[in-house]
C-alpha cells in the first residue's frame, strides 16, 4: 500500500514538472505520409541560422514532452532521416505542403522504395 502511495505521489510530481516546462508550440496537425517543411535553428559557434528541412513524415512517436517525429528526404540518391522532438525549442516553424493518403501510422516501407514507387497519393481536404 505504501509503495502505491509513493508511486502516485511521484507520478503527480512528474506530471506537474512536465506541464510546467513543456513548451506550447502552435504547430499544425500532421501525421505519417504528410510532406512538411521544418525550419530549424542551428547554432554554429556564436552564429545562429535557420535551415529548412523538407521531407515526408515517416512516423510520430511518444506523447507529451517526449513526443518525436521522423522526417525523411532524398538528398541526391541518398535518403536522409532526422528525428525531431515536437517540443524542441530549436523548431522555428512547421508548414504542411501536402497531406498524404497512407494506411499506416509508421511508413518504414518507404525506405526500400525508389522512383515512382516511392510516391504517396495526396489526400483531399
Amino acid at each position: 500500500m505504501v509503495i502505491k502511495l509513493k508511486f502516485a505521489i511521484m507520478n503527480n510530481l512528474l506530471k506537474a514538472v512536465v506541464d510546467e516546462y513543456a513548451a506550447t508550440n502552435d504547430f499544425p496537425e500532421f501525421g505519417a505520409g504528410d510532406t512538411i517543411v521544418v525550419t530549424y535553428k542551428i547554432k554554429e559557434g556564436n552564429k545562429e541560422r535557420l535551415q529548412k528541412f523538407k521531407g515526408v513524415v515517416l512516423q510520430r512517436k511518444g506523447s507529451g514532452i517526449s513526443e518525436t517525429f521522423t522526417i525523411r528526404k532524398m538528398s541526391g540518391n541518398i535518403g536522409v532521416e532526422r528525428i525531431i522532438p515536437v517540443q524542441s525549442p530549436f523548431i522555428e516553424s512547421i508548414e504542411i505542403n501536402k497531406k498524404g493518403k497512407v494506411r499506416r501510422a509508421r511508413i518504414y516501407y518507404l525506405r526500400g522504395l525508389t522512383g515512382k514507387k516511392a510516391r504517396i497519393k495526396e489526400r483531399r481536404f
